[in-house]
């Protein structure tokens, strides 16, 4: 009887770990999921004049990239 009890025990041990993973899990993923949406609100205003930025050069003919440094087929 003795042995039975301590099986419950150590089950009823391991299962509340278990459970306490998932929860520290759980966490983890919703503190990554607010990184996520903090930069993505941070850099969108960003991203969005840049992709305004190409969509009107490219509307009105004008090169989207220019060096100033005349690379390798300079000259």
């Amino acid at each position: 009887m003795l042995a039975y009890v301590r099986r419950c025990v150590r089950r009823a041990g391991t299962s509340a770990e278990k459970g306490a993973s998932a929860v520290e899990y759980g966490l983890m993923v919703a503190a990554i999921a607010a990184v996520i949406v903090g930069t993505v609100f941070a850099l969108g205003g960003f991203v969005k004049q840049t992709f305004d930025d190409t969509c009107s050069a490219l509307a009105s003919g004008q090169p989207t990239c220019t060096s100033t440094t005349g690379g390798a087929g300079a000259g």
